[in-house]
């Protein structure tokens, strides 16, 4: 039998013990040498992100960023190719699950460049725009808008028809049902791809940036190069952190357009 549904403040306890013990376990190893000589405690990573919390926003030239600094740099590139890439891909998802000659016409590209590793687009950017900013967003925009475009699409042509033959019935122009009908039904799957769109940006941008320069990925990779081994634990919990804060927006967007209820 499957156990019943436990209260918040139980989930939320569980949770926090669960994150103790993992560090617990996690300073063991590491004194007792498990995880190789020098290998930084939980301890020590937990003083180290403290350290770059007090000052998170200081500026000391372009390779000396505070964490935040770093952080904001990542999450600008990401909202601005990801907005992007949402402003294409819901419109074209939207006429894709409408036309079938859409759908023909552009399901191969999507079959061929999906499955393309956003990385290898980075040295097209570098040469075509010759700018890390823009390269950035460039990679961000074309790793994020698969699965927004392939979500959206697929919700179209899953909507129930007895909706589209009411909306004709009542005399509704296309442009109409769309914005009334089929835009509404979808919205769960829109937001469904723009939510794994923007964890794909999130993975995408961190590795990016330790080529392009600049911002948390930039961060890790010049901590590495320090020998730095509890700063780049500092910085993949950050990425962490905001990846979640990322997540559970869309969680809540999600549920503001669920009508399972």
């Amino acid at each position: 039998m499957f156990e019943s549904r436990i209260s918040r403040p139980l989930a939320i306890t569980v949770s926090c013990l669960s994150v103790l013990v993992a560090l617990l376990v996690w300073q063991i190893l590491a004194t007792q040498g498990l995880l190789g000589q020098n290998f930084p405690g939980s301890f020590k990573t937990l003083k180290e992100l403290a350290w770059w919390l007090s000052d998170p926003f200081f500026y000391n030239g372009p390779n000396d960023l505070g964490i935040g600094t770093n952080l904001l740099i990542s999450l600008r590139r990401v909202l601005i190719g990801y907005c992007l890439a949402v402003l294409v891909a819901v419109p074209l998802g939207l006429f894709v699950g409408i036309s079938q000659i859409a759908q023909s016409s552009v399901n191969p590209f999507v079959q061929l460049l999906k499955p393309v590793s956003p990385l290898a687009w980075l040295p097209i950017g570098l040469f075509v725009f010759r700018d890390s900013e823009i390269t950035g967003i460039f990679v961000i925009f074309i790793s994020s808008i698969w699965p927004t475009l392939i979500n959206t699409a697929f919700g179209v042509t899953s909507i129930n028809q007895d909706f589209l033959k009411v909306s004709r019935s009542l005399g509704a122009s296309q442009f109409r049902t769309v914005v009334k009908v089929v835009l509404p039904a979808v919205m769960p799957n829109i937001l469904a791809g723009m939510r794994i769109s923007m964890g794909t940006a999130w993975l995408v941008i961190v590795a990016a940036e330790m080529l392009l320069g600049s911002g948390i990925g930039y961060f890790i990779w010049n901590e590495w190069n320090n020998l730095s081994l509890p700063n780049i634990f500092v910085a993949i919990i950050v990425i962490g952190f905001a990846g979640l804060v990322l997540d559970q927006i869309f969680g809540l967007l999600q549920r503001r357009f669920d009508y399972q209820d």
